[in-house]
Protein backbone atom coordinates (compact mmCIF):
# COMPACT_ATOMS: atom_id res chain seq x y z
CA UNK A 1 0.00 0.00 0.00
CA UNK A 2 2.73 2.46 1.07
CA UNK A 3 4.54 1.78 -2.42
CA UNK A 4 1.86 2.06 -4.55
CA UNK A 5 1.15 5.82 -2.92
CA UNK A 6 4.18 6.91 -2.84
CA UNK A 7 4.11 5.94 -6.87
CA UNK A 8 0.96 7.97 -6.72
CA UNK A 9 2.69 10.84 -5.41
CA UNK A 10 5.33 10.67 -7.67
CA UNK A 11 3.06 10.34 -10.97
CA UNK A 12 1.23 13.86 -9.62
CA UNK A 13 4.64 15.56 -8.77
CA UNK A 14 5.61 14.54 -12.32
CA UNK A 15 2.29 16.19 -13.72
CA UNK A 16 2.70 19.36 -12.03
CA UNK A 17 5.82 19.87 -12.59
CA UNK A 18 5.32 19.08 -16.16
CA UNK A 19 2.02 21.45 -16.13
CA UNK A 20 4.73 24.40 -14.90
CA UNK A 21 7.36 24.13 -16.78
CA UNK A 22 4.73 24.46 -20.14
CA UNK A 23 2.83 27.00 -18.69
CA UNK A 24 6.43 29.30 -18.95
CA UNK A 25 7.53 28.31 -22.62
CA UNK A 26 10.00 30.78 -23.75
CA UNK A 27 9.61 31.69 -27.12
CA UNK A 28 12.25 33.58 -29.21
CA UNK A 29 10.32 36.52 -31.44
CA UNK A 30 13.11 36.82 -33.97
CA UNK A 31 14.36 34.18 -36.34
CA UNK A 32 17.00 32.43 -35.25
CA UNK A 33 20.41 33.91 -35.65
CA UNK A 34 19.10 36.71 -37.20
CA UNK A 35 18.53 39.30 -34.62
CA UNK A 36 18.14 43.02 -36.13
CA UNK A 37 20.24 45.93 -34.46
CA UNK A 38 22.79 43.55 -33.34
CA UNK A 39 26.66 43.63 -33.26
CA UNK A 40 26.50 39.49 -32.69
CA UNK A 41 28.63 39.79 -29.86
CA UNK A 42 29.44 36.39 -28.41
CA UNK A 43 27.91 37.43 -24.41
CA UNK A 44 25.39 35.75 -22.66
CA UNK A 45 22.43 36.46 -20.30
CA UNK A 46 23.36 38.27 -17.36
CA UNK A 47 20.89 37.18 -14.77
CA UNK A 48 21.58 38.04 -10.82
CA UNK A 49 18.99 38.02 -7.59
CA UNK A 50 15.68 37.83 -9.84
CA UNK A 51 16.66 40.73 -11.89
CA UNK A 52 18.24 40.03 -15.71
CA UNK A 53 20.90 42.42 -16.61
CA UNK A 54 21.82 41.60 -20.23
CA UNK A 55 19.46 40.16 -22.48
CA UNK A 56 21.17 38.53 -25.93
CA UNK A 57 18.03 36.42 -27.06
CA UNK A 58 14.72 38.23 -26.61
CA UNK A 59 11.13 36.52 -26.48
CA UNK A 60 8.61 36.07 -24.57
CA UNK A 61 7.76 34.12 -21.67
CA UNK A 62 4.13 32.53 -22.65
CA UNK A 63 1.65 31.72 -19.77
CA UNK A 64 -1.79 30.39 -21.11
CA UNK A 65 -5.10 30.10 -19.29
CA UNK A 66 -6.38 26.53 -19.39
CA UNK A 67 -8.96 26.05 -22.37
CA UNK A 68 -12.16 25.59 -20.29
CA UNK A 69 -11.30 29.23 -18.99
CA UNK A 70 -9.61 30.70 -21.90
CA UNK A 71 -11.52 34.43 -22.50
CA UNK A 72 -9.82 35.12 -25.67
CA UNK A 73 -7.68 38.19 -25.04
CA UNK A 74 -4.11 38.22 -24.81
CA UNK A 75 -1.44 41.01 -23.23
CA UNK A 76 2.43 41.61 -23.64
CA UNK A 77 3.87 42.48 -20.02
CA UNK A 78 7.22 44.52 -19.95
CA UNK A 79 9.44 43.79 -16.61
CA UNK A 80 10.29 47.58 -15.16
CA UNK A 81 14.04 48.16 -13.83
CA UNK A 82 14.73 51.02 -14.58
CA UNK A 83 16.54 50.06 -18.23
CA UNK A 84 19.04 48.83 -16.61
CA UNK A 85 17.48 45.31 -15.02
CA UNK A 86 14.60 43.46 -15.71
CA UNK A 87 12.60 42.66 -12.56
CA UNK A 88 10.93 39.70 -13.95
CA UNK A 89 9.71 37.94 -11.22
CA UNK A 90 7.48 40.34 -9.18
CA UNK A 91 6.55 42.68 -12.38
CA UNK A 92 6.34 40.11 -14.92
CA UNK A 93 5.91 35.80 -13.67
CA UNK A 94 3.75 37.07 -10.87
CA UNK A 95 1.71 39.28 -13.02
CA UNK A 96 1.14 36.67 -16.15
CA UNK A 97 -0.32 34.22 -13.50
CA UNK A 98 -2.72 37.00 -12.28
CA UNK A 99 -3.72 37.17 -15.87
CA UNK A 100 -4.35 33.96 -16.19
CA UNK A 101 -6.82 33.51 -13.10
CA UNK A 102 -8.72 35.98 -15.57
CA UNK A 103 -8.55 33.62 -18.38
CA UNK A 104 -6.01 36.25 -20.56
CA UNK A 105 -2.91 34.52 -21.81
CA UNK A 106 0.54 36.61 -20.80
CA UNK A 107 3.40 36.87 -22.26
CA UNK A 108 6.42 38.22 -20.68
CA UNK A 109 8.40 39.96 -22.37
CA UNK A 110 12.29 39.46 -22.46
CA UNK A 111 13.54 42.80 -24.60
CA UNK A 112 16.58 43.98 -24.84
CA UNK A 113 18.27 46.68 -22.44
CA UNK A 114 19.63 49.75 -24.16
CA UNK A 115 23.02 49.42 -22.10
CA UNK A 116 23.66 46.37 -23.92
CA UNK A 117 26.99 46.56 -25.91
CA UNK A 118 25.55 44.45 -28.53
CA UNK A 119 22.76 47.02 -29.44
CA UNK A 120 23.82 49.35 -32.59
CA UNK A 121 21.05 51.55 -31.30
CA UNK A 122 20.53 51.87 -28.15
CA UNK A 123 16.76 54.06 -27.99
CA UNK A 124 15.02 51.31 -30.15
CA UNK A 125 15.86 48.13 -29.12
CA UNK A 126 13.08 47.84 -26.44
CA UNK A 127 10.62 49.34 -28.64
CA UNK A 128 11.61 46.85 -31.74
CA UNK A 129 11.09 43.66 -29.08
CA UNK A 130 7.83 44.79 -27.73
CA UNK A 131 6.52 45.50 -31.68
CA UNK A 132 7.80 42.11 -32.76
CA UNK A 133 6.00 40.85 -29.57
CA UNK A 134 3.06 41.59 -30.13
CA UNK A 135 3.71 40.69 -34.36
CA UNK A 136 4.28 37.77 -32.92
CA UNK A 137 1.07 36.65 -31.06
CA UNK A 138 -0.71 38.33 -33.35
CA UNK A 139 0.09 36.43 -35.97
CA UNK A 140 -0.04 32.99 -33.72
CA UNK A 141 -3.31 34.03 -32.36
CA UNK A 142 -5.99 31.80 -33.88
CA UNK A 143 -3.82 28.64 -32.75
CA UNK A 144 -3.68 29.90 -29.01
CA UNK A 145 -7.34 30.39 -28.88
CA UNK A 146 -6.83 34.49 -28.64
CA UNK A 147 -8.68 37.29 -31.05
CA UNK A 148 -5.93 39.18 -32.47
CA UNK A 149 -7.89 42.34 -32.15
CA UNK A 150 -7.36 41.99 -28.24
CA UNK A 151 -3.82 41.85 -27.52
CA UNK A 152 -2.87 44.80 -25.14
CA UNK A 153 0.28 45.69 -23.85
CA UNK A 154 1.51 46.34 -19.67
CA UNK A 155 4.45 47.72 -17.67
CA UNK A 156 5.18 48.48 -14.51
CA UNK A 157 7.99 51.80 -14.21
CA UNK A 158 9.76 51.55 -17.11
CA UNK A 159 8.49 49.14 -17.90
CA UNK A 160 5.35 51.08 -18.24
CA UNK A 161 7.35 53.83 -20.48
CA UNK A 162 7.92 50.70 -22.81
CA UNK A 163 4.41 49.92 -22.88
CA UNK A 164 3.27 53.41 -22.97
CA UNK A 165 5.97 54.48 -26.21
CA UNK A 166 4.70 51.14 -28.08
CA UNK A 167 0.75 52.10 -27.91
CA UNK A 168 2.21 56.14 -28.89
CA UNK A 169 5.26 55.57 -31.34
CA UNK A 170 3.78 54.88 -35.23
CA UNK A 171 6.78 54.46 -36.36
CA UNK A 172 7.80 50.92 -37.05
CA UNK A 173 11.18 49.97 -36.06
CA UNK A 174 10.97 46.16 -36.01
CA UNK A 175 10.20 45.55 -39.87
CA UNK A 176 12.82 42.96 -41.31
CA UNK A 177 11.27 42.21 -44.30
CA UNK A 178 9.57 39.41 -43.29
CA UNK A 179 6.02 37.85 -43.47
CA UNK A 180 5.54 39.20 -39.93
CA UNK A 181 6.25 43.07 -41.22
CA UNK A 182 2.26 42.38 -43.07
CA UNK A 183 1.14 42.20 -39.16
CA UNK A 184 0.25 44.89 -36.84
CA UNK A 185 2.57 45.90 -34.49
CA UNK A 186 -0.18 48.56 -32.49
CA UNK A 187 -1.51 46.85 -29.19
CA UNK A 188 -5.60 47.22 -28.80
CA UNK A 189 -5.26 48.16 -24.99
CA UNK A 190 -2.69 49.00 -22.78
CA UNK A 191 -2.35 48.44 -18.56
CA UNK A 192 0.21 50.70 -17.00
CA UNK A 193 1.24 50.95 -13.39
CA UNK A 194 3.16 53.70 -11.67
CA UNK A 195 4.70 54.42 -15.44
CA UNK A 196 7.45 56.01 -16.41
CA UNK A 197 6.16 58.47 -19.24
CA UNK A 198 8.28 61.42 -19.25
CA UNK A 199 11.90 62.22 -20.47
CA UNK A 200 11.96 65.93 -21.41
CA UNK A 201 10.67 67.69 -18.07
CA UNK A 202 11.42 68.33 -14.50
CA UNK A 203 9.46 64.94 -14.12
CA UNK A 204 11.56 63.03 -15.81
CA UNK A 205 13.13 59.76 -14.33
CA UNK A 206 16.84 60.69 -14.62
CA UNK A 207 17.69 56.84 -14.95
CA UNK A 208 15.59 55.96 -17.41
CA UNK A 209 16.34 58.72 -19.36
CA UNK A 210 20.14 58.18 -19.38
CA UNK A 211 19.89 54.31 -19.55
CA UNK A 212 17.48 54.54 -22.58
CA UNK A 213 18.90 57.22 -24.64
CA UNK A 214 22.40 57.59 -23.38
CA UNK A 215 24.29 60.23 -21.07
CA UNK A 216 23.88 62.98 -23.14
CA UNK A 217 20.47 63.04 -25.26
CA UNK A 218 19.34 65.72 -27.43
CA UNK A 219 15.86 67.79 -26.42
CA UNK A 220 14.84 66.44 -29.27
CA UNK A 221 15.38 62.60 -28.23
CA UNK A 222 13.84 63.32 -25.49
CA UNK A 223 10.84 64.65 -26.32
CA UNK A 224 10.47 62.16 -28.93
CA UNK A 225 10.33 59.38 -26.18
CA UNK A 226 8.09 61.63 -24.01
CA UNK A 227 4.65 59.34 -24.69
CA UNK A 228 2.59 62.09 -22.78
CA UNK A 229 3.53 64.41 -26.10
CA UNK A 230 2.96 61.52 -28.79
CA UNK A 231 -0.80 60.50 -28.31
CA UNK A 232 -3.61 60.56 -30.96
CA UNK A 233 -6.75 60.12 -31.32
CA UNK A 234 -5.54 56.23 -32.28
CA UNK A 235 -3.74 55.44 -29.07
CA UNK A 236 -5.73 52.63 -27.48
CA UNK A 237 -7.67 52.99 -23.88
CA UNK A 238 -5.80 52.58 -21.08
CA UNK A 239 -5.49 51.66 -17.54
CA UNK A 240 -3.51 54.02 -15.33
CA UNK A 241 -2.96 52.92 -11.12
CA UNK A 242 -0.40 54.74 -9.38
CA UNK A 243 0.02 56.23 -5.85
CA UNK A 244 0.60 59.53 -4.67
CA UNK A 245 3.86 58.99 -2.14
CA UNK A 246 5.59 57.41 -5.27
CA UNK A 247 9.22 58.57 -4.26
CA UNK A 248 11.18 57.08 -7.45
CA UNK A 249 9.04 58.60 -10.19
CA UNK A 250 6.59 61.63 -10.02
CA UNK A 251 3.46 60.64 -10.14
CA UNK A 252 2.76 63.53 -12.12
CA UNK A 253 4.02 61.43 -15.02
CA UNK A 254 0.69 59.36 -14.91
CA UNK A 255 -1.05 62.74 -14.75
CA UNK A 256 0.49 64.46 -17.98
CA UNK A 257 -0.11 61.27 -19.44
CA UNK A 258 -4.34 60.86 -18.55
CA UNK A 259 -4.77 64.64 -19.41
CA UNK A 260 -3.24 63.88 -22.83
CA UNK A 261 -5.51 60.92 -22.98
CA UNK A 262 -8.58 63.02 -22.55
CA UNK A 263 -7.34 65.72 -24.97
CA UNK A 264 -7.40 63.07 -27.44
CA UNK A 265 -10.70 61.23 -26.37
CA UNK A 266 -8.86 57.89 -25.67
CA UNK A 267 -10.81 56.26 -22.82
CA UNK A 268 -8.87 55.87 -19.87
CA UNK A 269 -9.37 54.71 -16.54
CA UNK A 270 -6.50 56.63 -13.97
CA UNK A 271 -6.28 55.85 -10.87
CA UNK A 272 -4.29 57.81 -8.18
CA UNK A 273 -4.19 56.11 -4.88
CA UNK A 274 -2.83 57.64 -1.50
CA UNK A 275 -0.38 54.91 -0.78
CA UNK A 276 1.41 51.82 -2.24
CA UNK A 277 4.90 53.88 -3.23
CA UNK A 278 6.51 52.30 -6.40
CA UNK A 279 5.85 50.02 -8.26
CA UNK A 280 2.84 49.15 -6.43
CA UNK A 281 2.43 45.32 -5.85
CA UNK A 282 -0.16 42.71 -7.14
CA UNK A 283 -1.03 41.91 -3.48
CA UNK A 284 -0.63 43.36 0.09
CA UNK A 285 -1.25 46.59 -0.79
CA UNK A 286 -1.61 48.90 1.65
CA UNK A 287 -5.69 50.71 2.27
CA UNK A 288 -7.69 51.03 -0.70
CA UNK A 289 -4.68 50.37 -3.11
CA UNK A 290 -5.54 46.97 -2.58
CA UNK A 291 -8.29 47.35 -5.31
CA UNK A 292 -6.51 48.32 -8.29
CA UNK A 293 -6.35 44.68 -9.50
CA UNK A 294 -10.04 44.55 -8.91
CA UNK A 295 -10.38 47.51 -10.80
CA UNK A 296 -8.46 46.68 -13.32
CA UNK A 297 -10.29 43.27 -13.88
CA UNK A 298 -13.68 45.12 -13.95
CA UNK A 299 -12.30 47.77 -16.48
CA UNK A 300 -11.25 45.04 -19.06
CA UNK A 301 -15.11 43.63 -18.39
CA UNK A 302 -16.57 47.30 -19.09
CA UNK A 303 -14.21 47.86 -22.48
CA UNK A 304 -15.20 44.67 -23.57
CA UNK A 305 -11.60 43.10 -23.48
CA UNK A 306 -13.18 40.44 -21.52
CA UNK A 307 -16.13 38.80 -20.58
CA UNK A 308 -17.47 38.80 -17.22
CA UNK A 309 -18.53 35.16 -18.16
CA UNK A 310 -17.92 32.41 -20.43
CA UNK A 311 -20.97 31.42 -22.01
CA UNK A 312 -22.06 27.82 -20.46
CA UNK A 313 -21.45 25.07 -22.24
Amino acid sequence: MMKHLLFKLTVLALMIFSASTQAQTFMEIWPHGHIPNSKNLRLTDSVANERIYRVMLPGVYAFFPGKQENKGAAVVICPGGGYERLAYIISGLQLAKWFNTMGVSAFVLNYRLPNSPDLQQREIGPLMDAQRAIRYIRINAAKWGVDPDKIGIMGTSSGGHLAATTITQTTDVSAIKDSLDRVSFSPDFAILVSPVIDLSTSYAHAGSVKNLLGPNPTEVLKRHFSAQLNVSRSTPPCFIADAVNDKAVNPMNSLMFYQALLQNNVPVSFHAFPQGAHAIALRNNPGSTELWTKLCEMWLIEMKIIPEKLPTK
